[in-house]
């Protein structure tokens, strides 16, 4: 049996998690040269630009959420896929053992985390027969945040900002723009959206997801769908949605759409909605040994370009520095735009720890604390844990919960991306609080300001929905929520709302 698939694969899911491909880091690359300099969205784009070569330099997750791994795996005609459908299994849980890969395979009757991204439906492993001698694997990881704003439409239906999109191209196109709109900085733009239009429910996000597969320079076969995409791309940076929410003019990165045939009663068009961190890659195996002979996206022959040539987040001298815990004054202070620099104790919590909080007391002392909504890779090294990967999840999954939270506790700053809802707004300019966004998919360049783990609280969620107790310096993050009531994602949802009703019509 191929000697060296376990191991081919394995390489392939490490570089996959931890080198973006080409074709990505060229759009990101043009990205940062279109937003003006100074602006939020240089600003974010400046840091993910050192997080691509972060992770790259050090083999570590380009974005800690590492995703539902998804695999397209054709094979010739009598090979055994059984095998090498155990032998993928296996590659992914060395991958996860070695902090490639956070464990996310999480049992959805009773919580439990399996430790190792195995369980049923996980991974996904599609296999198909062809009459080729080689083995062709391709892998895509794609992570819950981006998962969450996938959107599927039944036409006709009405659209807001958009009108009725009837069961046309023109409907798909309102559908698109929509379903972009929708995801806001939630799905850390700048993004890329695969489409499907036709299909069933199943089948269309499936082919939906297939498209990410594409290259972002490619050209479509199909001249109508060609043009829809042509013209995607040439309206929807008009949304000013901009990286991260941020507001700016560049929103979207690639639109690619395929088609379906469907039922005469049914006309689904389905968007998967990949952020910037579109982590895929492939590989052709030799079907006697299963060793690569070449990858597919990228060409190692070719030295990988650093996206940036500074380390570090330019300073501009106007960052405010806040060291935890935090006061009420010190938080009354910030307003809207100003970028923090946090130092001190900083404590991670995501769904289940905001759950268990509505419930039960904290396992430590939260009064001027700050929260990160993240659910870091992390190592464990003799006694000790390292955290290798810690960028910041979507944070309107914790709307039910955080307002109450930080009224019991005295939670004094929030970190997360994506921003939140009116009840945690209301809450913060009651009760003394801010929101900071950080920099979705940044996973190793926050990581670096993590100077060590002090401890960990609730562990029996899995290491992603732990508590983890961090000490942080200089951890920067923008104000976006403020105690007096203002939102710049609020903004930015409405102002983005009137440019989609002039762009969509």
């Amino acid at each position: 049996m191929l000697p060296f698939f376990f191991d081919s694969v394995l390489q392939l899911i490490v570089r996959t998690s931890t080198d973006l491909p080409p074709d990505v880091r060229a759009a990101m690359r043009h990205a940062r040269g279109v937003e003006p300099h100074g602006t939020r969205a240089s600003q974010a784009l400046t840091i993910i630009a050192q997080n691509i070569d972060l992770a790259v330099d050090g083999e570590g997750a380009i974005c800690q959420d590492t995703g539902m791994p998804t695999f397209e795996v054709h094979a010739p005609v009598g090979a055994n896929q059984i095998w090498m459908r155990e032998e993928i299994r296996k590659a992914i849980a060395e991958a996860t053992r070695r902090g490639k890969l956070r464990p996310n395979s999480v049992d959805s009757i009773s919580g439990t985390n399996s430790g190792d991204n195995l369980g049923p439906g996980t991974p996904v492993i599609h296999f198909a027969q062809w009459e080729r001698d080689d083995i062709e694997i391709k892998l895509i990881l794609k992570g819950g945040g981006c998962e969450n704003t996938n959107a599927q439409y039944a036409l006709p239906m009405d659209l807001p900002h958009l009108g009725r999109a009837d069961r046309s191209l023109d409907g798909v196109r309102k559908c698109i723009l929509h379903a972009v709109w929708n995801a806001q900085g939630k799905g850390c733009s700048p993004g890329a959206v695969g489409v499907a239009i036709g299909g069933d429910r199943t089948s269309g996000y499936t082919h939906a997801k297939e498209q990410l597969f594409r290259t972002l320079d490619d050209v479509n076969p199909d001249t109508r769908l060609a043009e829809l995409e042509a013209s995607i791309m040439r309206t929807v940076n008009d949304l000013e949605i901009g990286p991260m929410g941020f507001g700016g003019k560049v929103t979207l990165i690639g639109c690619k759409v395929g088609a379906l045939n469907r039922l005469p009663a049914s006309f689904f068009v389905s968007v998967a909605y990949n952020c910037w961190a579109f982590r895929r890659l492939g590989v052709m195996l030799n079907a006697t040994t299963g060793a690569i002979e070449h990858w597919l996206y990228r060409d190692p022959s070719h030295p990988i370009i650093p996206m940036f040539d500074q380390a570090g987040l330019t300073r501009t001298g106007r960052e405010v520095k806040l060291d935890a815990p935090l006061t009420e004054a010190s938080v009354r202070a910030l307003k809207v735009g100003d970028v923090v620099l946090v130092s001190g104790r900083m404590f991670t919590g995501r769904d289940q720890v905001h759950h268990h909080l509505m419930s039960h007391e904290p396992p430590v002392d939260l009064s001027g604390s700050v929260l990160y909504h993240c659910g870091p890779v992390v190592v464990k090294e003799g006694e000790r844990w390292r955290v290798t990967a810690a960028g910041p999840t979507t944070s309107i999954r914790e709307e039910p919960y955080q307002g109450e939270i930080l009224k019991r506790y005295g939670i004094r700053a929030v970190i997360g991306k994506g921003g939140m809802g009116a009840k945690t707004l209301a809450a913060l300019k009651e009760h003394g609080a801010v929101y900071l966004n950080a920099i979705g998919g940044a996973a190793q360049f926050y990581a670096r300001s993590i100077k060590r783990v002090d401890g960990v609280s609730l562990l029996e969620f899995g290491t992603p929905e732990a508590m983890w107790h961090l000490h942080v310096e200089d951890f920067p993050a923008i104000v976006t929520m403020d105690a007096h009531g203002n939102s710049l994602h609020k903004d930015i949802e409405q102002e983005s709302g009137a440019h989609l009703e002039t762009i969509g019509g």
